[in-house]
């Protein structure tokens, strides 16, 4: 099984990791080309581009000043260990046993701006480069377009014949994958909750949601489809009705 999450804009540097192991990501050549394009733009600049206050266009104007290769435990943090959004507390990694970290290892990507996809372990720099901004960088208009197929490359590469593929990230970030090209087909689980009697999907619990999933996957062993169905996290059930072989609904 594979599956693939989003990043979060929120990061922790602090928290020390519960290993010593890591990984260096497989885009690295394409990262520092945006690294070197982002530091060119000035704090204002920044902030008109990604739409951010001043004081996170000068955070961020320090963070693509400061990004240097290579990567070390001593100026990096493992991926899984420095996103802190509410998909990576769903997930809650400083938990896990050195086991199960190494089945996270195999099973979990993470579609990034800056970093096209990371494995959990992998050692990343602060960055914020969200999917969807529309940053030029030579012939590329956005970042869709300057990972175009290199990401989708990279995780069939890595895909069995017969694999289930898992996606819990955002559309945001699954836009830059191309399913029609994927070997397996995709599989989306989809959380809603019931507000005012009607089923929605809220997007703090849906996060949440897709994080405990992927602990879920970890905590079971889950390889198969099927067994996707039993996930049962924090009072979510599976839809039947709801569902179809795209897409399994959970709901509470």
């Amino acid at each position: 099984m594979k599956i693939v999450i989003s990043p979060a804009k929120s990061l922790d540097f602090e928290t020390q990791v519960p290993t010593k192991e890591f990984t260096e990501g497989i885009f690295l050549k394409e990262a520092s080309t945006l690294s070197a394009v982002l530091k060119k733009k000035s704090p204002k600049d920044l902030s008109e581009l990604m739409h951010i206050s001043d004081k996170l266009g000068e955070l961020n104007w320090q963070r693509n000043q400061n990004w240097q290769l290579p990567f070390t435990l001593e100026n990096a943090k493992q991926a899984v260990f420095a996103f802190k959004g509410d998909v990576y507390i769903g997930l809650d990694a400083y938990t896990l046993s050195q086991e199960k970290i190494q089945q996270l290892q195999q099973k979990l990507r993470i579609l990034s701006g800056q970093y096209g996809v990371l494995k959990p372990l992998d050692l990343m720099q602060p960055y914020r480069l969200e999917m969807g901004t529309k940053l030029k960088v030579g012939k590329s208009e956005n970042l869709y377009q300057f990972w175009d197929a290199k990401v989708t490359n990279e995780l069939n590469s890595e895909l069995d014949e017969d694999e289930v593929f898992v996606n819990l990230a955002s559309n945001e970030y699954f836009k830059v994958v191309n399913p029609k090209l994927l070997k397996v087909p995709v599989i989306t689980p989809v959380f809603k909750d019931y507000k005012n009697g009607k089923l929605k999907i809220i997007s703090f619990y849906a996060k949440k949601a897709r994080g405990l999933m992927v602990r879920y996957i970890i905590d079971h062993n889950i390889e198969t489809a099927e067994d996707l169905k039993g996930f049962n996290y924090e009072g979510y059930a599976f839809d039947s009705n709801l569902s179809n072989a795209k897409e399994l609904v959970f709901t509470r």
